[in-house]
């Protein structure tokens, strides 16, 4: 019979028990629920509800399972239901009669809540260190490319040049973004549930903040109802990891469309890439493909989270068993997917003789024409409207608009001559593009630099 069986006459199914175990999957957090009990005895022994000498022995018991656990000399079935009941069943065992008080003065509800915080802080850590990571390779990459042009998109379409390093920068604003909501959500999330028990607190004269203190919390939580249904923190991590996985997805489809023939606009390396069982040419951009796919994955953590969140009444309910399973694979999925296409990022190297060719392609200087046209006096719409003209001209013509004659150019307006056009060479386009935020690479040097300075302080504070 389970630890809390007293009022039953009768065990429960097997079938029961095994639908109802969670040890399948929380055992990945002994050593935070360990944690939890030492700290939990250590403050009850400070209050004088155990002895000193008790809370001792429970914390030797407790080391003893731990390292059982390590080297795989303690195994677990669904007959321990879950990672909370398992260890302290286990030391009952170990210690005899003094280990039944290692549960005075809390529940399950709020031991579940405190492992999964230790839990999530350690993992939101790693995660920024590994989007840091990603972040310290986009800035040698800007780097390598600031002064390299490339077409740049609208609507899938050539819309203006730009540079390289300049593409770089804006993904490095996305995950930038992304270490900051981790960052913004940690102080939420570090909080410490222990000793809010069932859902009303004790009578029992516990100290919260030693043990938040102990367990290495900000501070205990404000409210014990709140504390033991509240799923928010889990809740703000997915929707982080969904859009991070979305940032991460939008740059694996470019690569997808960057390594295609039509494109050629990259080499990915070999590492990166598999082939087929079938095709013995091919040189398949697979793990850009898994990234893209995992995304949904992630998304689908989310989605299952607030589903099982909607409609259940205060406090705690079983439904909050299952916010585990999409904590844990969303943590896994997001950490190494940061982590991989950093590593095809860093391996990557742009194909500069692919690019320049399509650089010729879509009258990517069209905007400039029309800029150079306003500060010749003409108002942006009249400019607007005689550039479209001149592409027009230019595709009848099969020319660009660098190859036109003032015979052209008058023909749609008499104003204006070949010289009004300005430089429009795409270096000069990009050159020229040099507001704050803009492509030209004394812009990206300066975007550069502040990245720079961004992540060391970003490295500092969460080293």
């Amino acid at each position: 019979m389970a630890l809390w069986s007293g009022r039953f006459e009768k065990d429960m199914e097997q079938i029961v028990k095994q639908y109802n175990a969670s040890i399948g999957f929380d055992q990945r957090l002994y050593n935070y629920d360990i944690n939890g009990s030492i700290a939990h005895v250590t403050m009850l022994a400070s209050q004088n509800i155990i002895t000193e000498s008790e809370r001792d022995t429970i914390i030797g018991g407790l080391e003893k399972i731990r390292a059982g656990i390590a080297n795989g000399g303690i195994k677990f079935t669904f007959e321990d239901e879950d990672i909370h009941m398992a260890i302290e069943s286990r030391l009952i065992a170990e210690v005899g009669d003094v280990g039944k008080k290692v549960h005075t003065g809390r529940a399950r509800n709020d031991q579940s809540a405190v492992d999964v915080k230790q839990f999530l802080c350690y993992e939101l850590k790693e995660i920024v260190k590994a989007l840091a990571d990603m972040e310290n390779i986009i800035l040698k990459k800007a780097e390598q490319y600031k002064n390299h042009i490339t077409v740049g998109f609208t609507h899938i379409q050539h819309a203006q040049p730009i540079t390289l390093g300049f593409v770089f920068m804006a993904y490095f604003q996305m995950f930038k973004r992304d270490i900051q909501r981790l960052a913004d959500a940690y102080e939420r999330i570090n909080l410490c549930p222990l000793g809010t028990c069932a859902l009303a607190g004790t009578t029992i004269p516990l100290d919260r903040h030693m043990t938040s203190d102990l367990l290495g919390f900000a501070g205990p939580t404000e409210n014990a109802m709140d504390t033991v249904s509240d799923r928010d923190y889990i809740l703000e991590f997915l929707s982080a990891a969904s859009i991070s996985m979305m940032h991460l997805s939008r740059w694996a489809e470019e690569f997808t469309w960057w390594n295609s023939t039509e494109f050629s606009y990259i080499a990915i390396d070999d590492s990166f890439c598999t082939g087929s069982s079938m095709m013995p040419q091919k040189k398949n951009p697979d793990i850009a493909e898994l990234l893209r796919g995992r995304c949904g994955r992630v998304y689908g953590d989310l989605m299952g989270m607030l589903t099982v969140m909607k409609g259940t009444p205060l406090s705690y309910n079983k439904d909050f068993q299952e916010d585990k399973e999409y904590l844990f694979d969303a943590v896994d999925t997001w950490k190494t997917s940061v982590t991989i296409f950093a590593k095809m990022l860093e391996k990557t190297e742009f194909r500069m003789d692919k690019i320049a060719p399509q650089l010729e392609k879509g009258f990517l200087n069209a905007t400039d024409v029309a800029e150079n046209l306003v500060m010749a006096g003409i108002p942006f719409r009249e400019a607007h409207h005689i550039t479209g003209r001149l592409v027009k001209i230019c595709e009848t013509k099969g020319c660009g608009l660098e190859n036109l004659e003032d015979e052209d150019i008058q023909s749609v307006d008499k104003r204006i001559t070949k010289a009004a056009l300005g430089d429009i060479t795409i270096e000069g386009c990009v050159n020229n593009r040099k507001t704050f935020g803009g492509t030209a690479p004394n812009e990206v040097e300066r975007q550069i630099a502040n990245g720079k300075n961004w992540l060391d302080e970003i490295e500092k504070d969460w080293r």
